[in-house]
Parts: C-alpha cells; structure tokens; sequence
C-alpha cells in the first residue's frame, strides 16, 4: 500500500458488529492482515469475540465500541465515538461490514472527510420502506464491494449502484490451510475417532450452524431417501444456542429411523481434516448465499461438492466438472446427487479433486481477495 519510505503509514478503520466465526468477521481479520503486511496500520471497532485473539497476532489493533447496537440513542453516542478515533488515529479510510454499525459509520466518515468503504455480505431482505432505507446504508459507500456476482446484481437492481462505484471481490479462503496434502492422516484419524465412525465408512458432511434455512432438515428428509445405508451423515456445528430448534432435528432424525446414521455434531476446530473425512460435502441451503464458503472451501480440499442451484453456487460449483447443483429444499435430487458423488471411482475422484482445487487457488484464493481490496482502498486513499 505504501511504496515511499517518506509516506506515512496509512491507516484503514475496519468496523463489523462482532468478531465471532463468520464471513464477515473472518474477512475483516484477513483484511487487517493484509493492511498490516503491505505496511499500513489496521485498527477494528467491534465488540469484541473469539476471533480477537487472531486479530492481535496479526498486529491489529481492537477498539471496543458497542457497533452492533440498533439502538438509536447508541448509534448517535457511536458516531461521536468514532469522529474521535478517526481523528485521534488520524485513520485515512473506514471499511464498515454490515448495517448497524454503518449508520455510525457513515456520518463519522463525512464528518471527519474519510472515504468510507462499505461490504455486502448477503442480499439483505428489503421487507417494507423502512426496512428497505435501514439496508440501504450499505450502498452509500465511497465505493460498494459485493462478494460475489449473485450481490452485485442485487446491490446494482434494488439500489442502484452503478458500476462507477460498485466492485465485485469474491470472499477468499485459505488455500494453504485447506490444502490436502497439508492435513497429516493423523489428524483425520483422530477426528474420526473424536466422532466415533467406523472404519471405511462412507462420510457425508453437511456443515453450517443451525438454521432452518441452512437445509439441516431437507438433510435428514434426503438421507431417508439414499438408496444404501451404510453411510454416515455428520452434520457439523449445530452446537449451542438453538435448543429447541436442535430438539426438533434430533426428534426428525428420529422419526426417520436414523440415529446412529444422520450424526448432529456441536463444532469442529479442525475443518481441513473435517473436510479430508467428508466423501461429499453438501451445502443445502434453501435461502441464496451471498458466497457459500462452505462449497468452496470443501473444493479447495478436493471434496465432491452438492450444492443447491441458486444464489454464489452458481458461480463456485461447476456442475458435472467440480460438484452437482440441486432444486432448493427437495430431499429426493438431493439424495440422487449424494449418491451419484458416493458412486465416483478412484479416476474420476482424483480428476474432480484436481480440477476444484485448481479452480478455488485460481479464482477464490485469501491472497486475491485481500489483493482486490487493497486495490479499492488505494482507488480512495490520498497521496502522502
């Protein structure tokens, strides 16, 4: 970012609600160490969670501030807030992700001069007038990333965004850490037996947190449908928070005469190995994802992938080359693509798994993503 050894170091404002496991908040670590590596100073205003930790190894710098609050009266106390910092951190750009925090973002940016970069990370739902203005926060940035080509359409039609300061950077992954010749047979082992599966069992693995619309049940309806029963199905990251949500899987998975088949499983911390384990990795959402990092980190592994034909899936997963795109939310597709990717022979697997991870490290690697952005940000940032 700064090329002169007489230039000050430029520091770049990022703000997200909290840094808890998600894209958003993945994302916004990435960036900071990117910043951070290309000689500039990263600062993150968040409420603080599990990712903090990552943050400050990459040597960023966290600020507390209460961002993820809807409250007007906290939103109006922010901007005061962040005025200061911006002007005490003599910050040089603000990247907010998501609504709430941007509605403090967006006056302290102006106030203070600041470009303001904002990220789309999911089409958010217009509903009424109101719910359609409190959204469109995110399209008043200086510039406007969206995180696949699914919401940039949606970013240009519902609010009209045009191209002048609209990008497309695709969400990146780790392709060194989700690399199959870098996750040991040990590890996998271990995993297995952590999740007590039998030898040379067939693993199917659907992982998401526990959401209606994250396809856990179409899952389970689909797993009674598998013609073949000596396959297992873990569906990892269903962990705590939604008891009676987990109650009624475990009372389907039941129903179905599956238990000891269909598997809930709380975490995971190891998802390479996870995803290594996985014969097929199914991303069932019944909602579009804005990326789907699920589909496309399984890839970069050399999983055969099932995803569901709608929404960034249409743009990871290439159908009959590197995975199988299926209706929404109907089991019995879903069961015949499963299979199908559970019949491939040795040949055809190791000829998928070549092409997918070639096609993540090419087009969905961290590195270009974070290289894109700072590419955005060098579009805004003054010379020093």
């Amino acid at each position: 970012m700064d090329s002169g050894d007489e230039r000050r170091r430029p520091v770049i404002l990022q703000i997200v609600p909290r840094l808890n496991i998600g894209g958003a908040e993945r994302g916004t670590v990435d960036m900071a160490r990117a910043v951070v590596e290309a000689g500039g100073t990263a600062i993150v205003v968040s409420e603080g969670g599990v990712l903090e930790t990552e943050l400050l190894r990459a040597k960023a710098r966290h600020v507390f501030m209460p961002v993820a609050s809807k409250s007007p009266f906290t939103i109006q106390r922010n901007i005061g807030r962040l005025v200061d910092l911006i002007r005490s951190e003599d910050v040089d750009l603000v990247h907010v992700r998501s609504r709430a925090p941007a509605w403090s973002a967006l006056p302290a940016a102006r106030r203070t001069g600041r470009p303001l970069v904002t990220t789309f990370h999911a089409p958010y739902n217009a509903g009424g007038s109101l719910k359609r203005r409190y959204n469109g926060i995110m399209a008043k940035g200086d510039r406007v990333i969206a995180i696949s080509d699914f919401i940039a359409r949606h970013v240009r039609e519902t609010y009209g965004v045009g191209d002048d300061r609209l990008r497309r950077i695709h969400r990146g992954v780790d392709i060194v850490g989700l690399d199959p010749a870098a996750v040991s047979s040990e590890r996998v082992a271990s995993l297995a037996a952590r999740w007590n599966l039998p030898d040379g069992v067939p693993v199917v693995m659907l992982p998401g947190r526990l959401a209606r619309w994250k396809g856990q049940f179409v899952m389970v309806d689909a797993m009674a449908q598998l013609p073949r029963e000596d396959v297992v199905c873990l569906l990892v990251g269903v962990g705590a928070g939604h008891d009676g949500l987990r109650r009624e899987l475990e009372q389907a998975i039941a129903a179905r005469g599956l238990q000891g088949r269909v598997v809930p499983i709380d975490g995971c911390q190891d998802m390479a190995a996870a995803y290594r384990l996985a014969d097929v990795v199914v991303s069932a959402s019944t909602d579009p994802e804005g990326f789907g990092r699920v589909a496309v980190e399984a890839q970069a592994m050399g999983v055969p992938v099932v995803a569901t034909n709608h929404g960034a899936a249409l743009e990871t997963v290439e159908p009959g080359v590197t995975g199988w795109l299926v209706p929404p939310g109907d089991p019995l597709p879903l069961a015949q693509a499963v299979g199908a990717a559970l019949d491939l022979d040795e040949e055809a697997r190791v000829r998928l798994a070549a092409i997918a991870r070639a096609r993540v490290v090419e087009q969905f690697s961290r590195a270009r993503m974070c290289a894109a952005t700072l590419a955005v940000y060098r579009e805004l940032l003054p010379e020093k």
